[in-house]
C-alpha cells in the first residue's frame, strides 16, 4: 500500500502545518481513511475555504478533497461552490454542484446565487426550476436571489410566475421576498405592481422604500420618487446612502429645487458614508454644478474617517476640469499616486481629461504616455485634448497611432477627431476621416458627426456646401447641426442662409436666447439695423434675455466667479481701478474697443463701458492682482467662461498678455485660447482660412515699410528714394536675397519657404520658436530684439531704445526690409540651425553687435 505525506499536499496552508506529520494511506482503487483524522482534515479544509483563498490555494484544497473522498459532501461542497463563485469561476462551481449527491435548499440556493451574482441569470432561473424535481421547498433566501435574476434580465413573465410561487408558499409579503418583488417590478417598469407589493408587506425597512424610489427614478418619474422619500420621513424611516443612490438616475438635468432637496437629504444624514459623499458629488455633476462638486469634495477630505476612493476621484476630476481648478486637480493626482489608485483606466482617463480642460497639455500627455495600458477612451481623451487646444495635426497623428496600436476607433473617437479637424481648419483631413468612418469602419454617422462636418465646412468658408450637406442628410438635423451652420454664417456674413438656420433653431429651441443674439449679430454685421431691432423686440416679447457671461478663475486654491459688470466681489473697487489703468495702457498701444461685440441698442460711449466690464476682463485683472509670476503651470492665468469669448475680449487678452508678460489661458464653450506675449494659439494653430470681415477692434496694424539704417534720416530718405526708383524698374524682391543670406548664415541649404508655402501665420510661428530659444540661452540683447519684433507685428513699438538697437543691427548688415520680412529672416536663421557652439557664437555676435551700436 502506497502512503503519501499530507503535509506536502497542504504546504500552502499555515493552519495545517502542525499536522504535517500526519500519515494517510492511499489506494488507487479504494481509499482508506481513519474516520477521526478525516473529520479533522475536513474541518481544517473548511476553515481554509472560509478565508477566501486565492485560485491556486482553492484548487489545491479541492484536489485534497478529491483525494480523500472522490466526492464532496454537502458541507464542503457548499464552501467550494461559494469560493469558486467568488473568483468568478462558475464552471468549476457547477462541476462541484453536480458532484454533490445530496440536494437540499441550501445547496440549491448557493448555486442560484453563484450564477446570479456572476451575471448568469438564465442559468440561475433554471436551477430554481429544478427545485420541484428534487421536491425541495424554496425558502425566504431563494426568492430574493431568483427575483434579482428576473429583474436584471428583464424577464417579467418568469418574474410574475415566481411571484405566484412565493404567494403559494406564503412568502410573498415577507421582508426579503417583498423587497425582491418591489425591486423586480420597479426595474421592469411595472410601478403600480411595485407599489401594491410594498403596501402589502407585513414589515418594511429602508431597503423596501429604496427599491420603490429606485423604480420611480429609473423610469424618470422623479416627482413620484421624491414623494416616496417624503413618505419615508412621515413613517420615521431615515434616508441612507442607498436612498440617494436610488435617486441618482432621475436627477440628471433636473430643476435646482430638486437638487437642493437631495442636498438637504444628504445634510440631514447623521454619519455620512463614502457612498453618500460620492452620490452627492455625482448629483452635482449630473446637473452641471461643478463648483458645488469641487466644494463638496474639499469638505469630504476634511471629514473624519473618510478616504476618497477611485469612484470619488473619477467623479470630481471632471469638475476640476470644468472649473479650471488646477491646484485641486494636482492634489488629487498626488493623492491617487500615494494611495496607489493607479494604474486604473478610469482614474487615468479622468486625469487626462482634467489636465486637458485646464490647458495643461504637457501634463495630460505625461499621464497618457505613462499608462501601462490604454483603451479607446484613453486615446480619445488625448485626441480631444489636442483638438480643443487647436493642435489638429497632432490630434490626427495620434488617431493614426491608435489605429496602429490595434485598437478599433469607436463612434466617439471619430467625433473628437472630426472636432479637432474643425478647430484647426483641416478641411480635407476632416473629409477623409468622415469617409474612413463610414466606408472602412462601417460606422453609421450620428448627428454629432454630421454637426462636426457642417462646422468643418462652415469654418472653411464653404457655407453653401455646408447647407447642401444638411439638406442631403438622411436624418432630421438637430439643434447642434443648425447651430454650427448659423455660427459659420456669422463668421462669413452669409445673411440669407443664416436666416434659414436661425428659423430652424427658433423652432427647435424657442427658449434659447443665444440663437436670437447670434442672428442679431449677423444682421448688425451686415448693417441691417432694422432687423437687429426686430430681433431684439422679439426677444423682449418672449421674455428672453441673453445669458449673462460668467468667468471662473482659481486663485490660491479658491475658485472665484465673475459676472459681466460684477461688483459683488470684496475686491471690486480695486479690480475696477486696476482695470482702468490696464485699459489706458492698452489704448496707448493701439487698442480700440470693438463696439460690434457690445449691445446694439445703446450709445457708442455706453458700448465701450459695457465692453470694459466683461466677465473675463474682471477675472484676468483679479488674477493679476492676487498672483505673481511663477514657474510652469503657476505662471498661467486660467479662465473658464460659460460663453464664447467676444472679439473685443480676445483682443484685450492678447494686449494684456503682452503688457504683463503673463500667459493667459481662456477656455470658452468652443475651444482654448492661449495668449502669450500678444499672440493667441488660435491664430498660430489654425490652418489658412478665407478672409473674413475685419472687426473694428484689432491688434494688427498694417505694416509700413520701415527704413532700417545707421544713416541720418536725411541720408536714409535719399537712399530710400534711390532704391525705390531702382526697385520699380528691376522688380527686385528683397525677400529672395534675404532667403539666400539667411540660409548661408545658418550654414544650411534647407528651403524653409516650401514648408510654409500656404501658411500665412508662418512668421508668427517662427517668432514663437525664437522666443522659446532665446529665453533659454538668456541673451539679453537679441532677446530684446526678438520681443520687439514680436510686438512690431501687432502694434507700433513703444520702446525707442529697442527699436534703435534693431535699427542699428539691421543697418550694419545692410538689410533694408519691410517689417514682417526681417523677423521671418531672424526666425529662419535660428530655426534652420541646431544650437551648436558655432551657432551660439553667431548669436553672441549679434547680441554684442546690437549692444555695441546702442551704446
Amino acid at each position: 500500500m502506497k502512503r503519501i505525506n499530507v503535509g506536502l499536499r497542504l504546504r500552502h496552508f499555515p493552519e495545517l502545518k502542525k499536522f504535517h506529520t500526519q500519515k494517510v494511506a492511499f489506494s488507487p482503487t479504494k481509499p482508506e481513511f481513519e474516520p477521526k483524522s478525516t473529520s479533522v482534515h475536513d474541518t481544517l479544509l473548511g476553515q481554509v475555504l472560509d478565508t477566501n483563498p486565492d485560485y491556486k490555494t482553492l484548487k489545491t484544497v479541492h484536489s485534497r478533497i478529491i483525494l480523500q473522498k472522490r466526492r464532496c459532501d454537502s458541507a464542503l461542497g457548499v464552501k467550494l461552490i461559494k469560493s469558486y463563485a467568488a473568483l468568478k469561476d462558475v464552471v468549476s462551481a457547477r462541476k462541484v454542484f453536480d458532484e454533490i449527491p445530496e440536494r437540499n435548499v441550501i445547496i440549491l440556493n448557493v448555486m442560484i446565487r453563484s450564477y446570479v451574482n456572476n451575471g448568469f441569470y438564465r442559468e440561475g432561473i433554471q436551477v430554481f426550476g429544478t427545485m420541484c424535481g428534487f421536491d425541495v421547498r424554496p425558502d425566504h433566501y431563494t426568492f430574493p436571489c431568483v427575483l434579482k435574476a428576473c429583474s436584471c434580465s428583464g424577464n417579467i413573465v418568469i418574474g410574475k410566475k415566481i411571484h405566484g410561487s412565493a404567494t403559494r408558499v406564503g412568502l410573498s409579503s415577507t421582508l426579503f421576498t417583498g423587497n425582491g418583488l418591489v425591486s423586480m417590478y420597479g426595474k421592469c417598469g411595472f410601478l403600480s405592481e411595485a407599489r401594491l407589493v410594498l403596501d402589502d408587506m407585513s414589515r418594511r425597512d429602508v431597503v423596501s422604500w429604496n427599491s420603490l424610489v429606485a423604480g420611480y427614478a429609473q423610469n424618470q418619474r422623479f416627482d413620484d420618487a421624491l414623494e416616496v422619500c417624503r413618505e419615508m420621513e412621515s413613517v420615521k424611516i431615515s434616508h441612507d446612502a442607498g436612498t440617494m443612490a436610488s435617486l441618482l438616475p432621475a436627477v440628471t438635468n433636473t430643476t435646482r429645487d430638486n437638487v437642493m432637496y437631495v442636498r438637504d437629504m444628504f445634510l440631514k444624514m447623521g454619519k455620512k458614508s463614502l457612498v453618500s459623499w460620492n452620490v452627492m458629488i455625482g448629483v452635482y455633476m449630473k446637473n452641471a454644478m461643478p463648483l458645488e462638486a469641487v466644494e463638496l469634495y474639499s469638505r469630504m477630505m476634511e471629514a473624519d474617517g473618510i478616504e476618497p476612493d477611485s469612484v470619488s476621484v473619477t467623479s470630481v476630476l471632471p469638475a476640476c476640469g470644468d472649473t479650471s481648478a488646477l491646484s485641486l486637480g494636482k492634489k488629487i493626482h498626488g493623492y491617487v499616486e500615494r494611495k496607489k489608485l493607479i494604474p486604473n483606466l478610469l482614474v487615468e482617463n479622468a486625469l487626462i481629461d482634467m489636465y486637458a480642460k485646464c490647458g495643461c497639455l504637457d501634463r495630460a500627455r505625461d499621464v497618457f504616455e505613462n499608462m501601462k495600458s490604454r483603451d479607446v477612451v484613453s486615446w480619445t481623451a488625448m485626441i480631444s485634448a489636442y483638438g480643443v487646444s487647436g493642435k489638429g495635426r497632432d490630434a490626427v497623428a495620434l488617431f493614426s497611432k491608435m489605429q496602429d496600436s490595434g485598437l478599433v476607433p469607436d463612434s466617439i473617437a471619430f467625433v473628437t477627431t472630426l472636432a479637432a479637424c474643425s478647430h484647426a481648419g483641416l478641411l480635407e483631413e476632416g473629409r477623409s476621416y468622415f469617409k474612413l468612418m463610414t466606408d472602412h469602419y462601417k460606422i453609421t454617422p450620428r448627428l454629432e458627426h454630421l454637426a462636426c462636418m457642417v462646422d468643418i465646412l462652415g469654418r472653411a468658408g464653404k457655407v453653401k456646401e455646408a447647407y447642401s450637406f444638411i439638406q442631403e442628410m438622411s436624418m432630421e438635423p438637430n439643434e447642434r447641426v443648425w447651430g454650427a451652420l448659423l455660427g459659420a454664417c456669422r463668421v462669413h456674413s452669409d445673411t440669407d442662409i443664416g436666416l434659414l438656420a436661425a428659423d430652424k433653431l427658433f423652432q427647435l429651441a424657442p427658449e434659447q436666447s443665444g440663437y436670437y443674439v447670434l442672428l442679431s449679430n449677423i444682421y448688425a454685421k451686415a448693417g441691417r439695423w432694422e432687423e437687429v431691432t426686430k430681433v431684439r423686440d422679439i426677444m423682449k416679447s418672449k421674455g428672453l434675455k441673453k445669458n449673462p457671461g460668467a468667468s471662473n478663475v482659481e486663485v490660491n486654491g479658491d475658485i472665484h466667479t465673475f459676472l459681466v459688470g460684477d461688483r459683488s466681489h470684496p475686491q471690486s473697487d480695486e479690480i475696477y481701478r486696476e482695470l482702468d489703468v490696464l485699459v489706458t495702457k492698452m489704448k496707448e498701444i493701439g487698442y480700440v474697443p470693438d463696439s460690434e461685440s457690445a449691445l446694439h441698442d445703446v450709445e457708442e460711449e455706453d458700448k465701450e463701458t459695457h465692453l470694459a466690464v466683461h466677465s473675463e476682463k474682471l477675472a484676468i485683472v483679479f488674477a493679476l492682482m492676487n498672483t505673481e509670476e511663477g514657474e510652469e503651470d503657476n505662471n498661467a492665468i486660467r479662465i473658464t467662461k460659460n460663453l464664447r469669448i467676444c472679439g473685443d475680449c480676445h483682443v484685450a487678452a492678447k494686449l494684456i498678455s503682452q503688457i504683463t508678460s503673463r500667459e493667459i489661458i481662456i477656455r470658452d464653450t468652443n475651444r482654448f485660447h492661449v495668449f502669450r506675449f500678444g499672440v493667441c494659439s488660435c491664430e498660430i494653430n489654425v490652418a489658412k482660412k478665407p478672409e473674413a470681415v475685419q472687426k473694428k477692434a484689432r491688434a494688427v496694424v498694417k505694416p509700413q515699410v520701415i527704413l532700417i539704417s545707421p544713416d541720418t534720416d536725411v541720408v536714409a530718405k535719399a537712399k530710400q528714394d534711390q532704391r525705390h526708383d531702382v526697385a520699380s524698374k528691376k522688380k527686385v524682391t528683397y525677400s529672395s536675397i534675404l532667403n539666400a543670406r539667411s540660409k548661408a548664415a545658418a550654414s544650411r541649404t534647407l528651403d524653409i519657404d516650401s514648408t510654409d508655402k500656404d501658411n500665412d501665420l508662418g512668421a508668427v510661428e517662427y517668432v514663437e520658436d525664437m522666443y522659446a530659444f532665446y529665453k533659454e540661452v538668456e541673451l539679453l540683447g537679441v532677446s530684446a530684439l526678438l520681443i520687439a519684433s514680436k510686438y512690431e507685428e501687432i502694434w507700433p513699438p513703444q520702446s525707442k531704445q529697442i527699436l534703435l538697437m534693431e535699427k542699428t543691427i539691421m543697418g550694419s548688415l545692410e538689410w533694408y526690409l519691410t517689417v514682417p520680412t526681417q523677423y521671418v529672416f531672424l526666425a529662419r536663421s535660428i530655426k534652420a540651425a541646431n544650437p551648436d557652439p558655432e551657432m551660439e557664437n553667431k548669436v553672441h555676435f549679434l547680441a554684442e553687435l546690437g549692444l555695441m551700436h546702442t551704446l
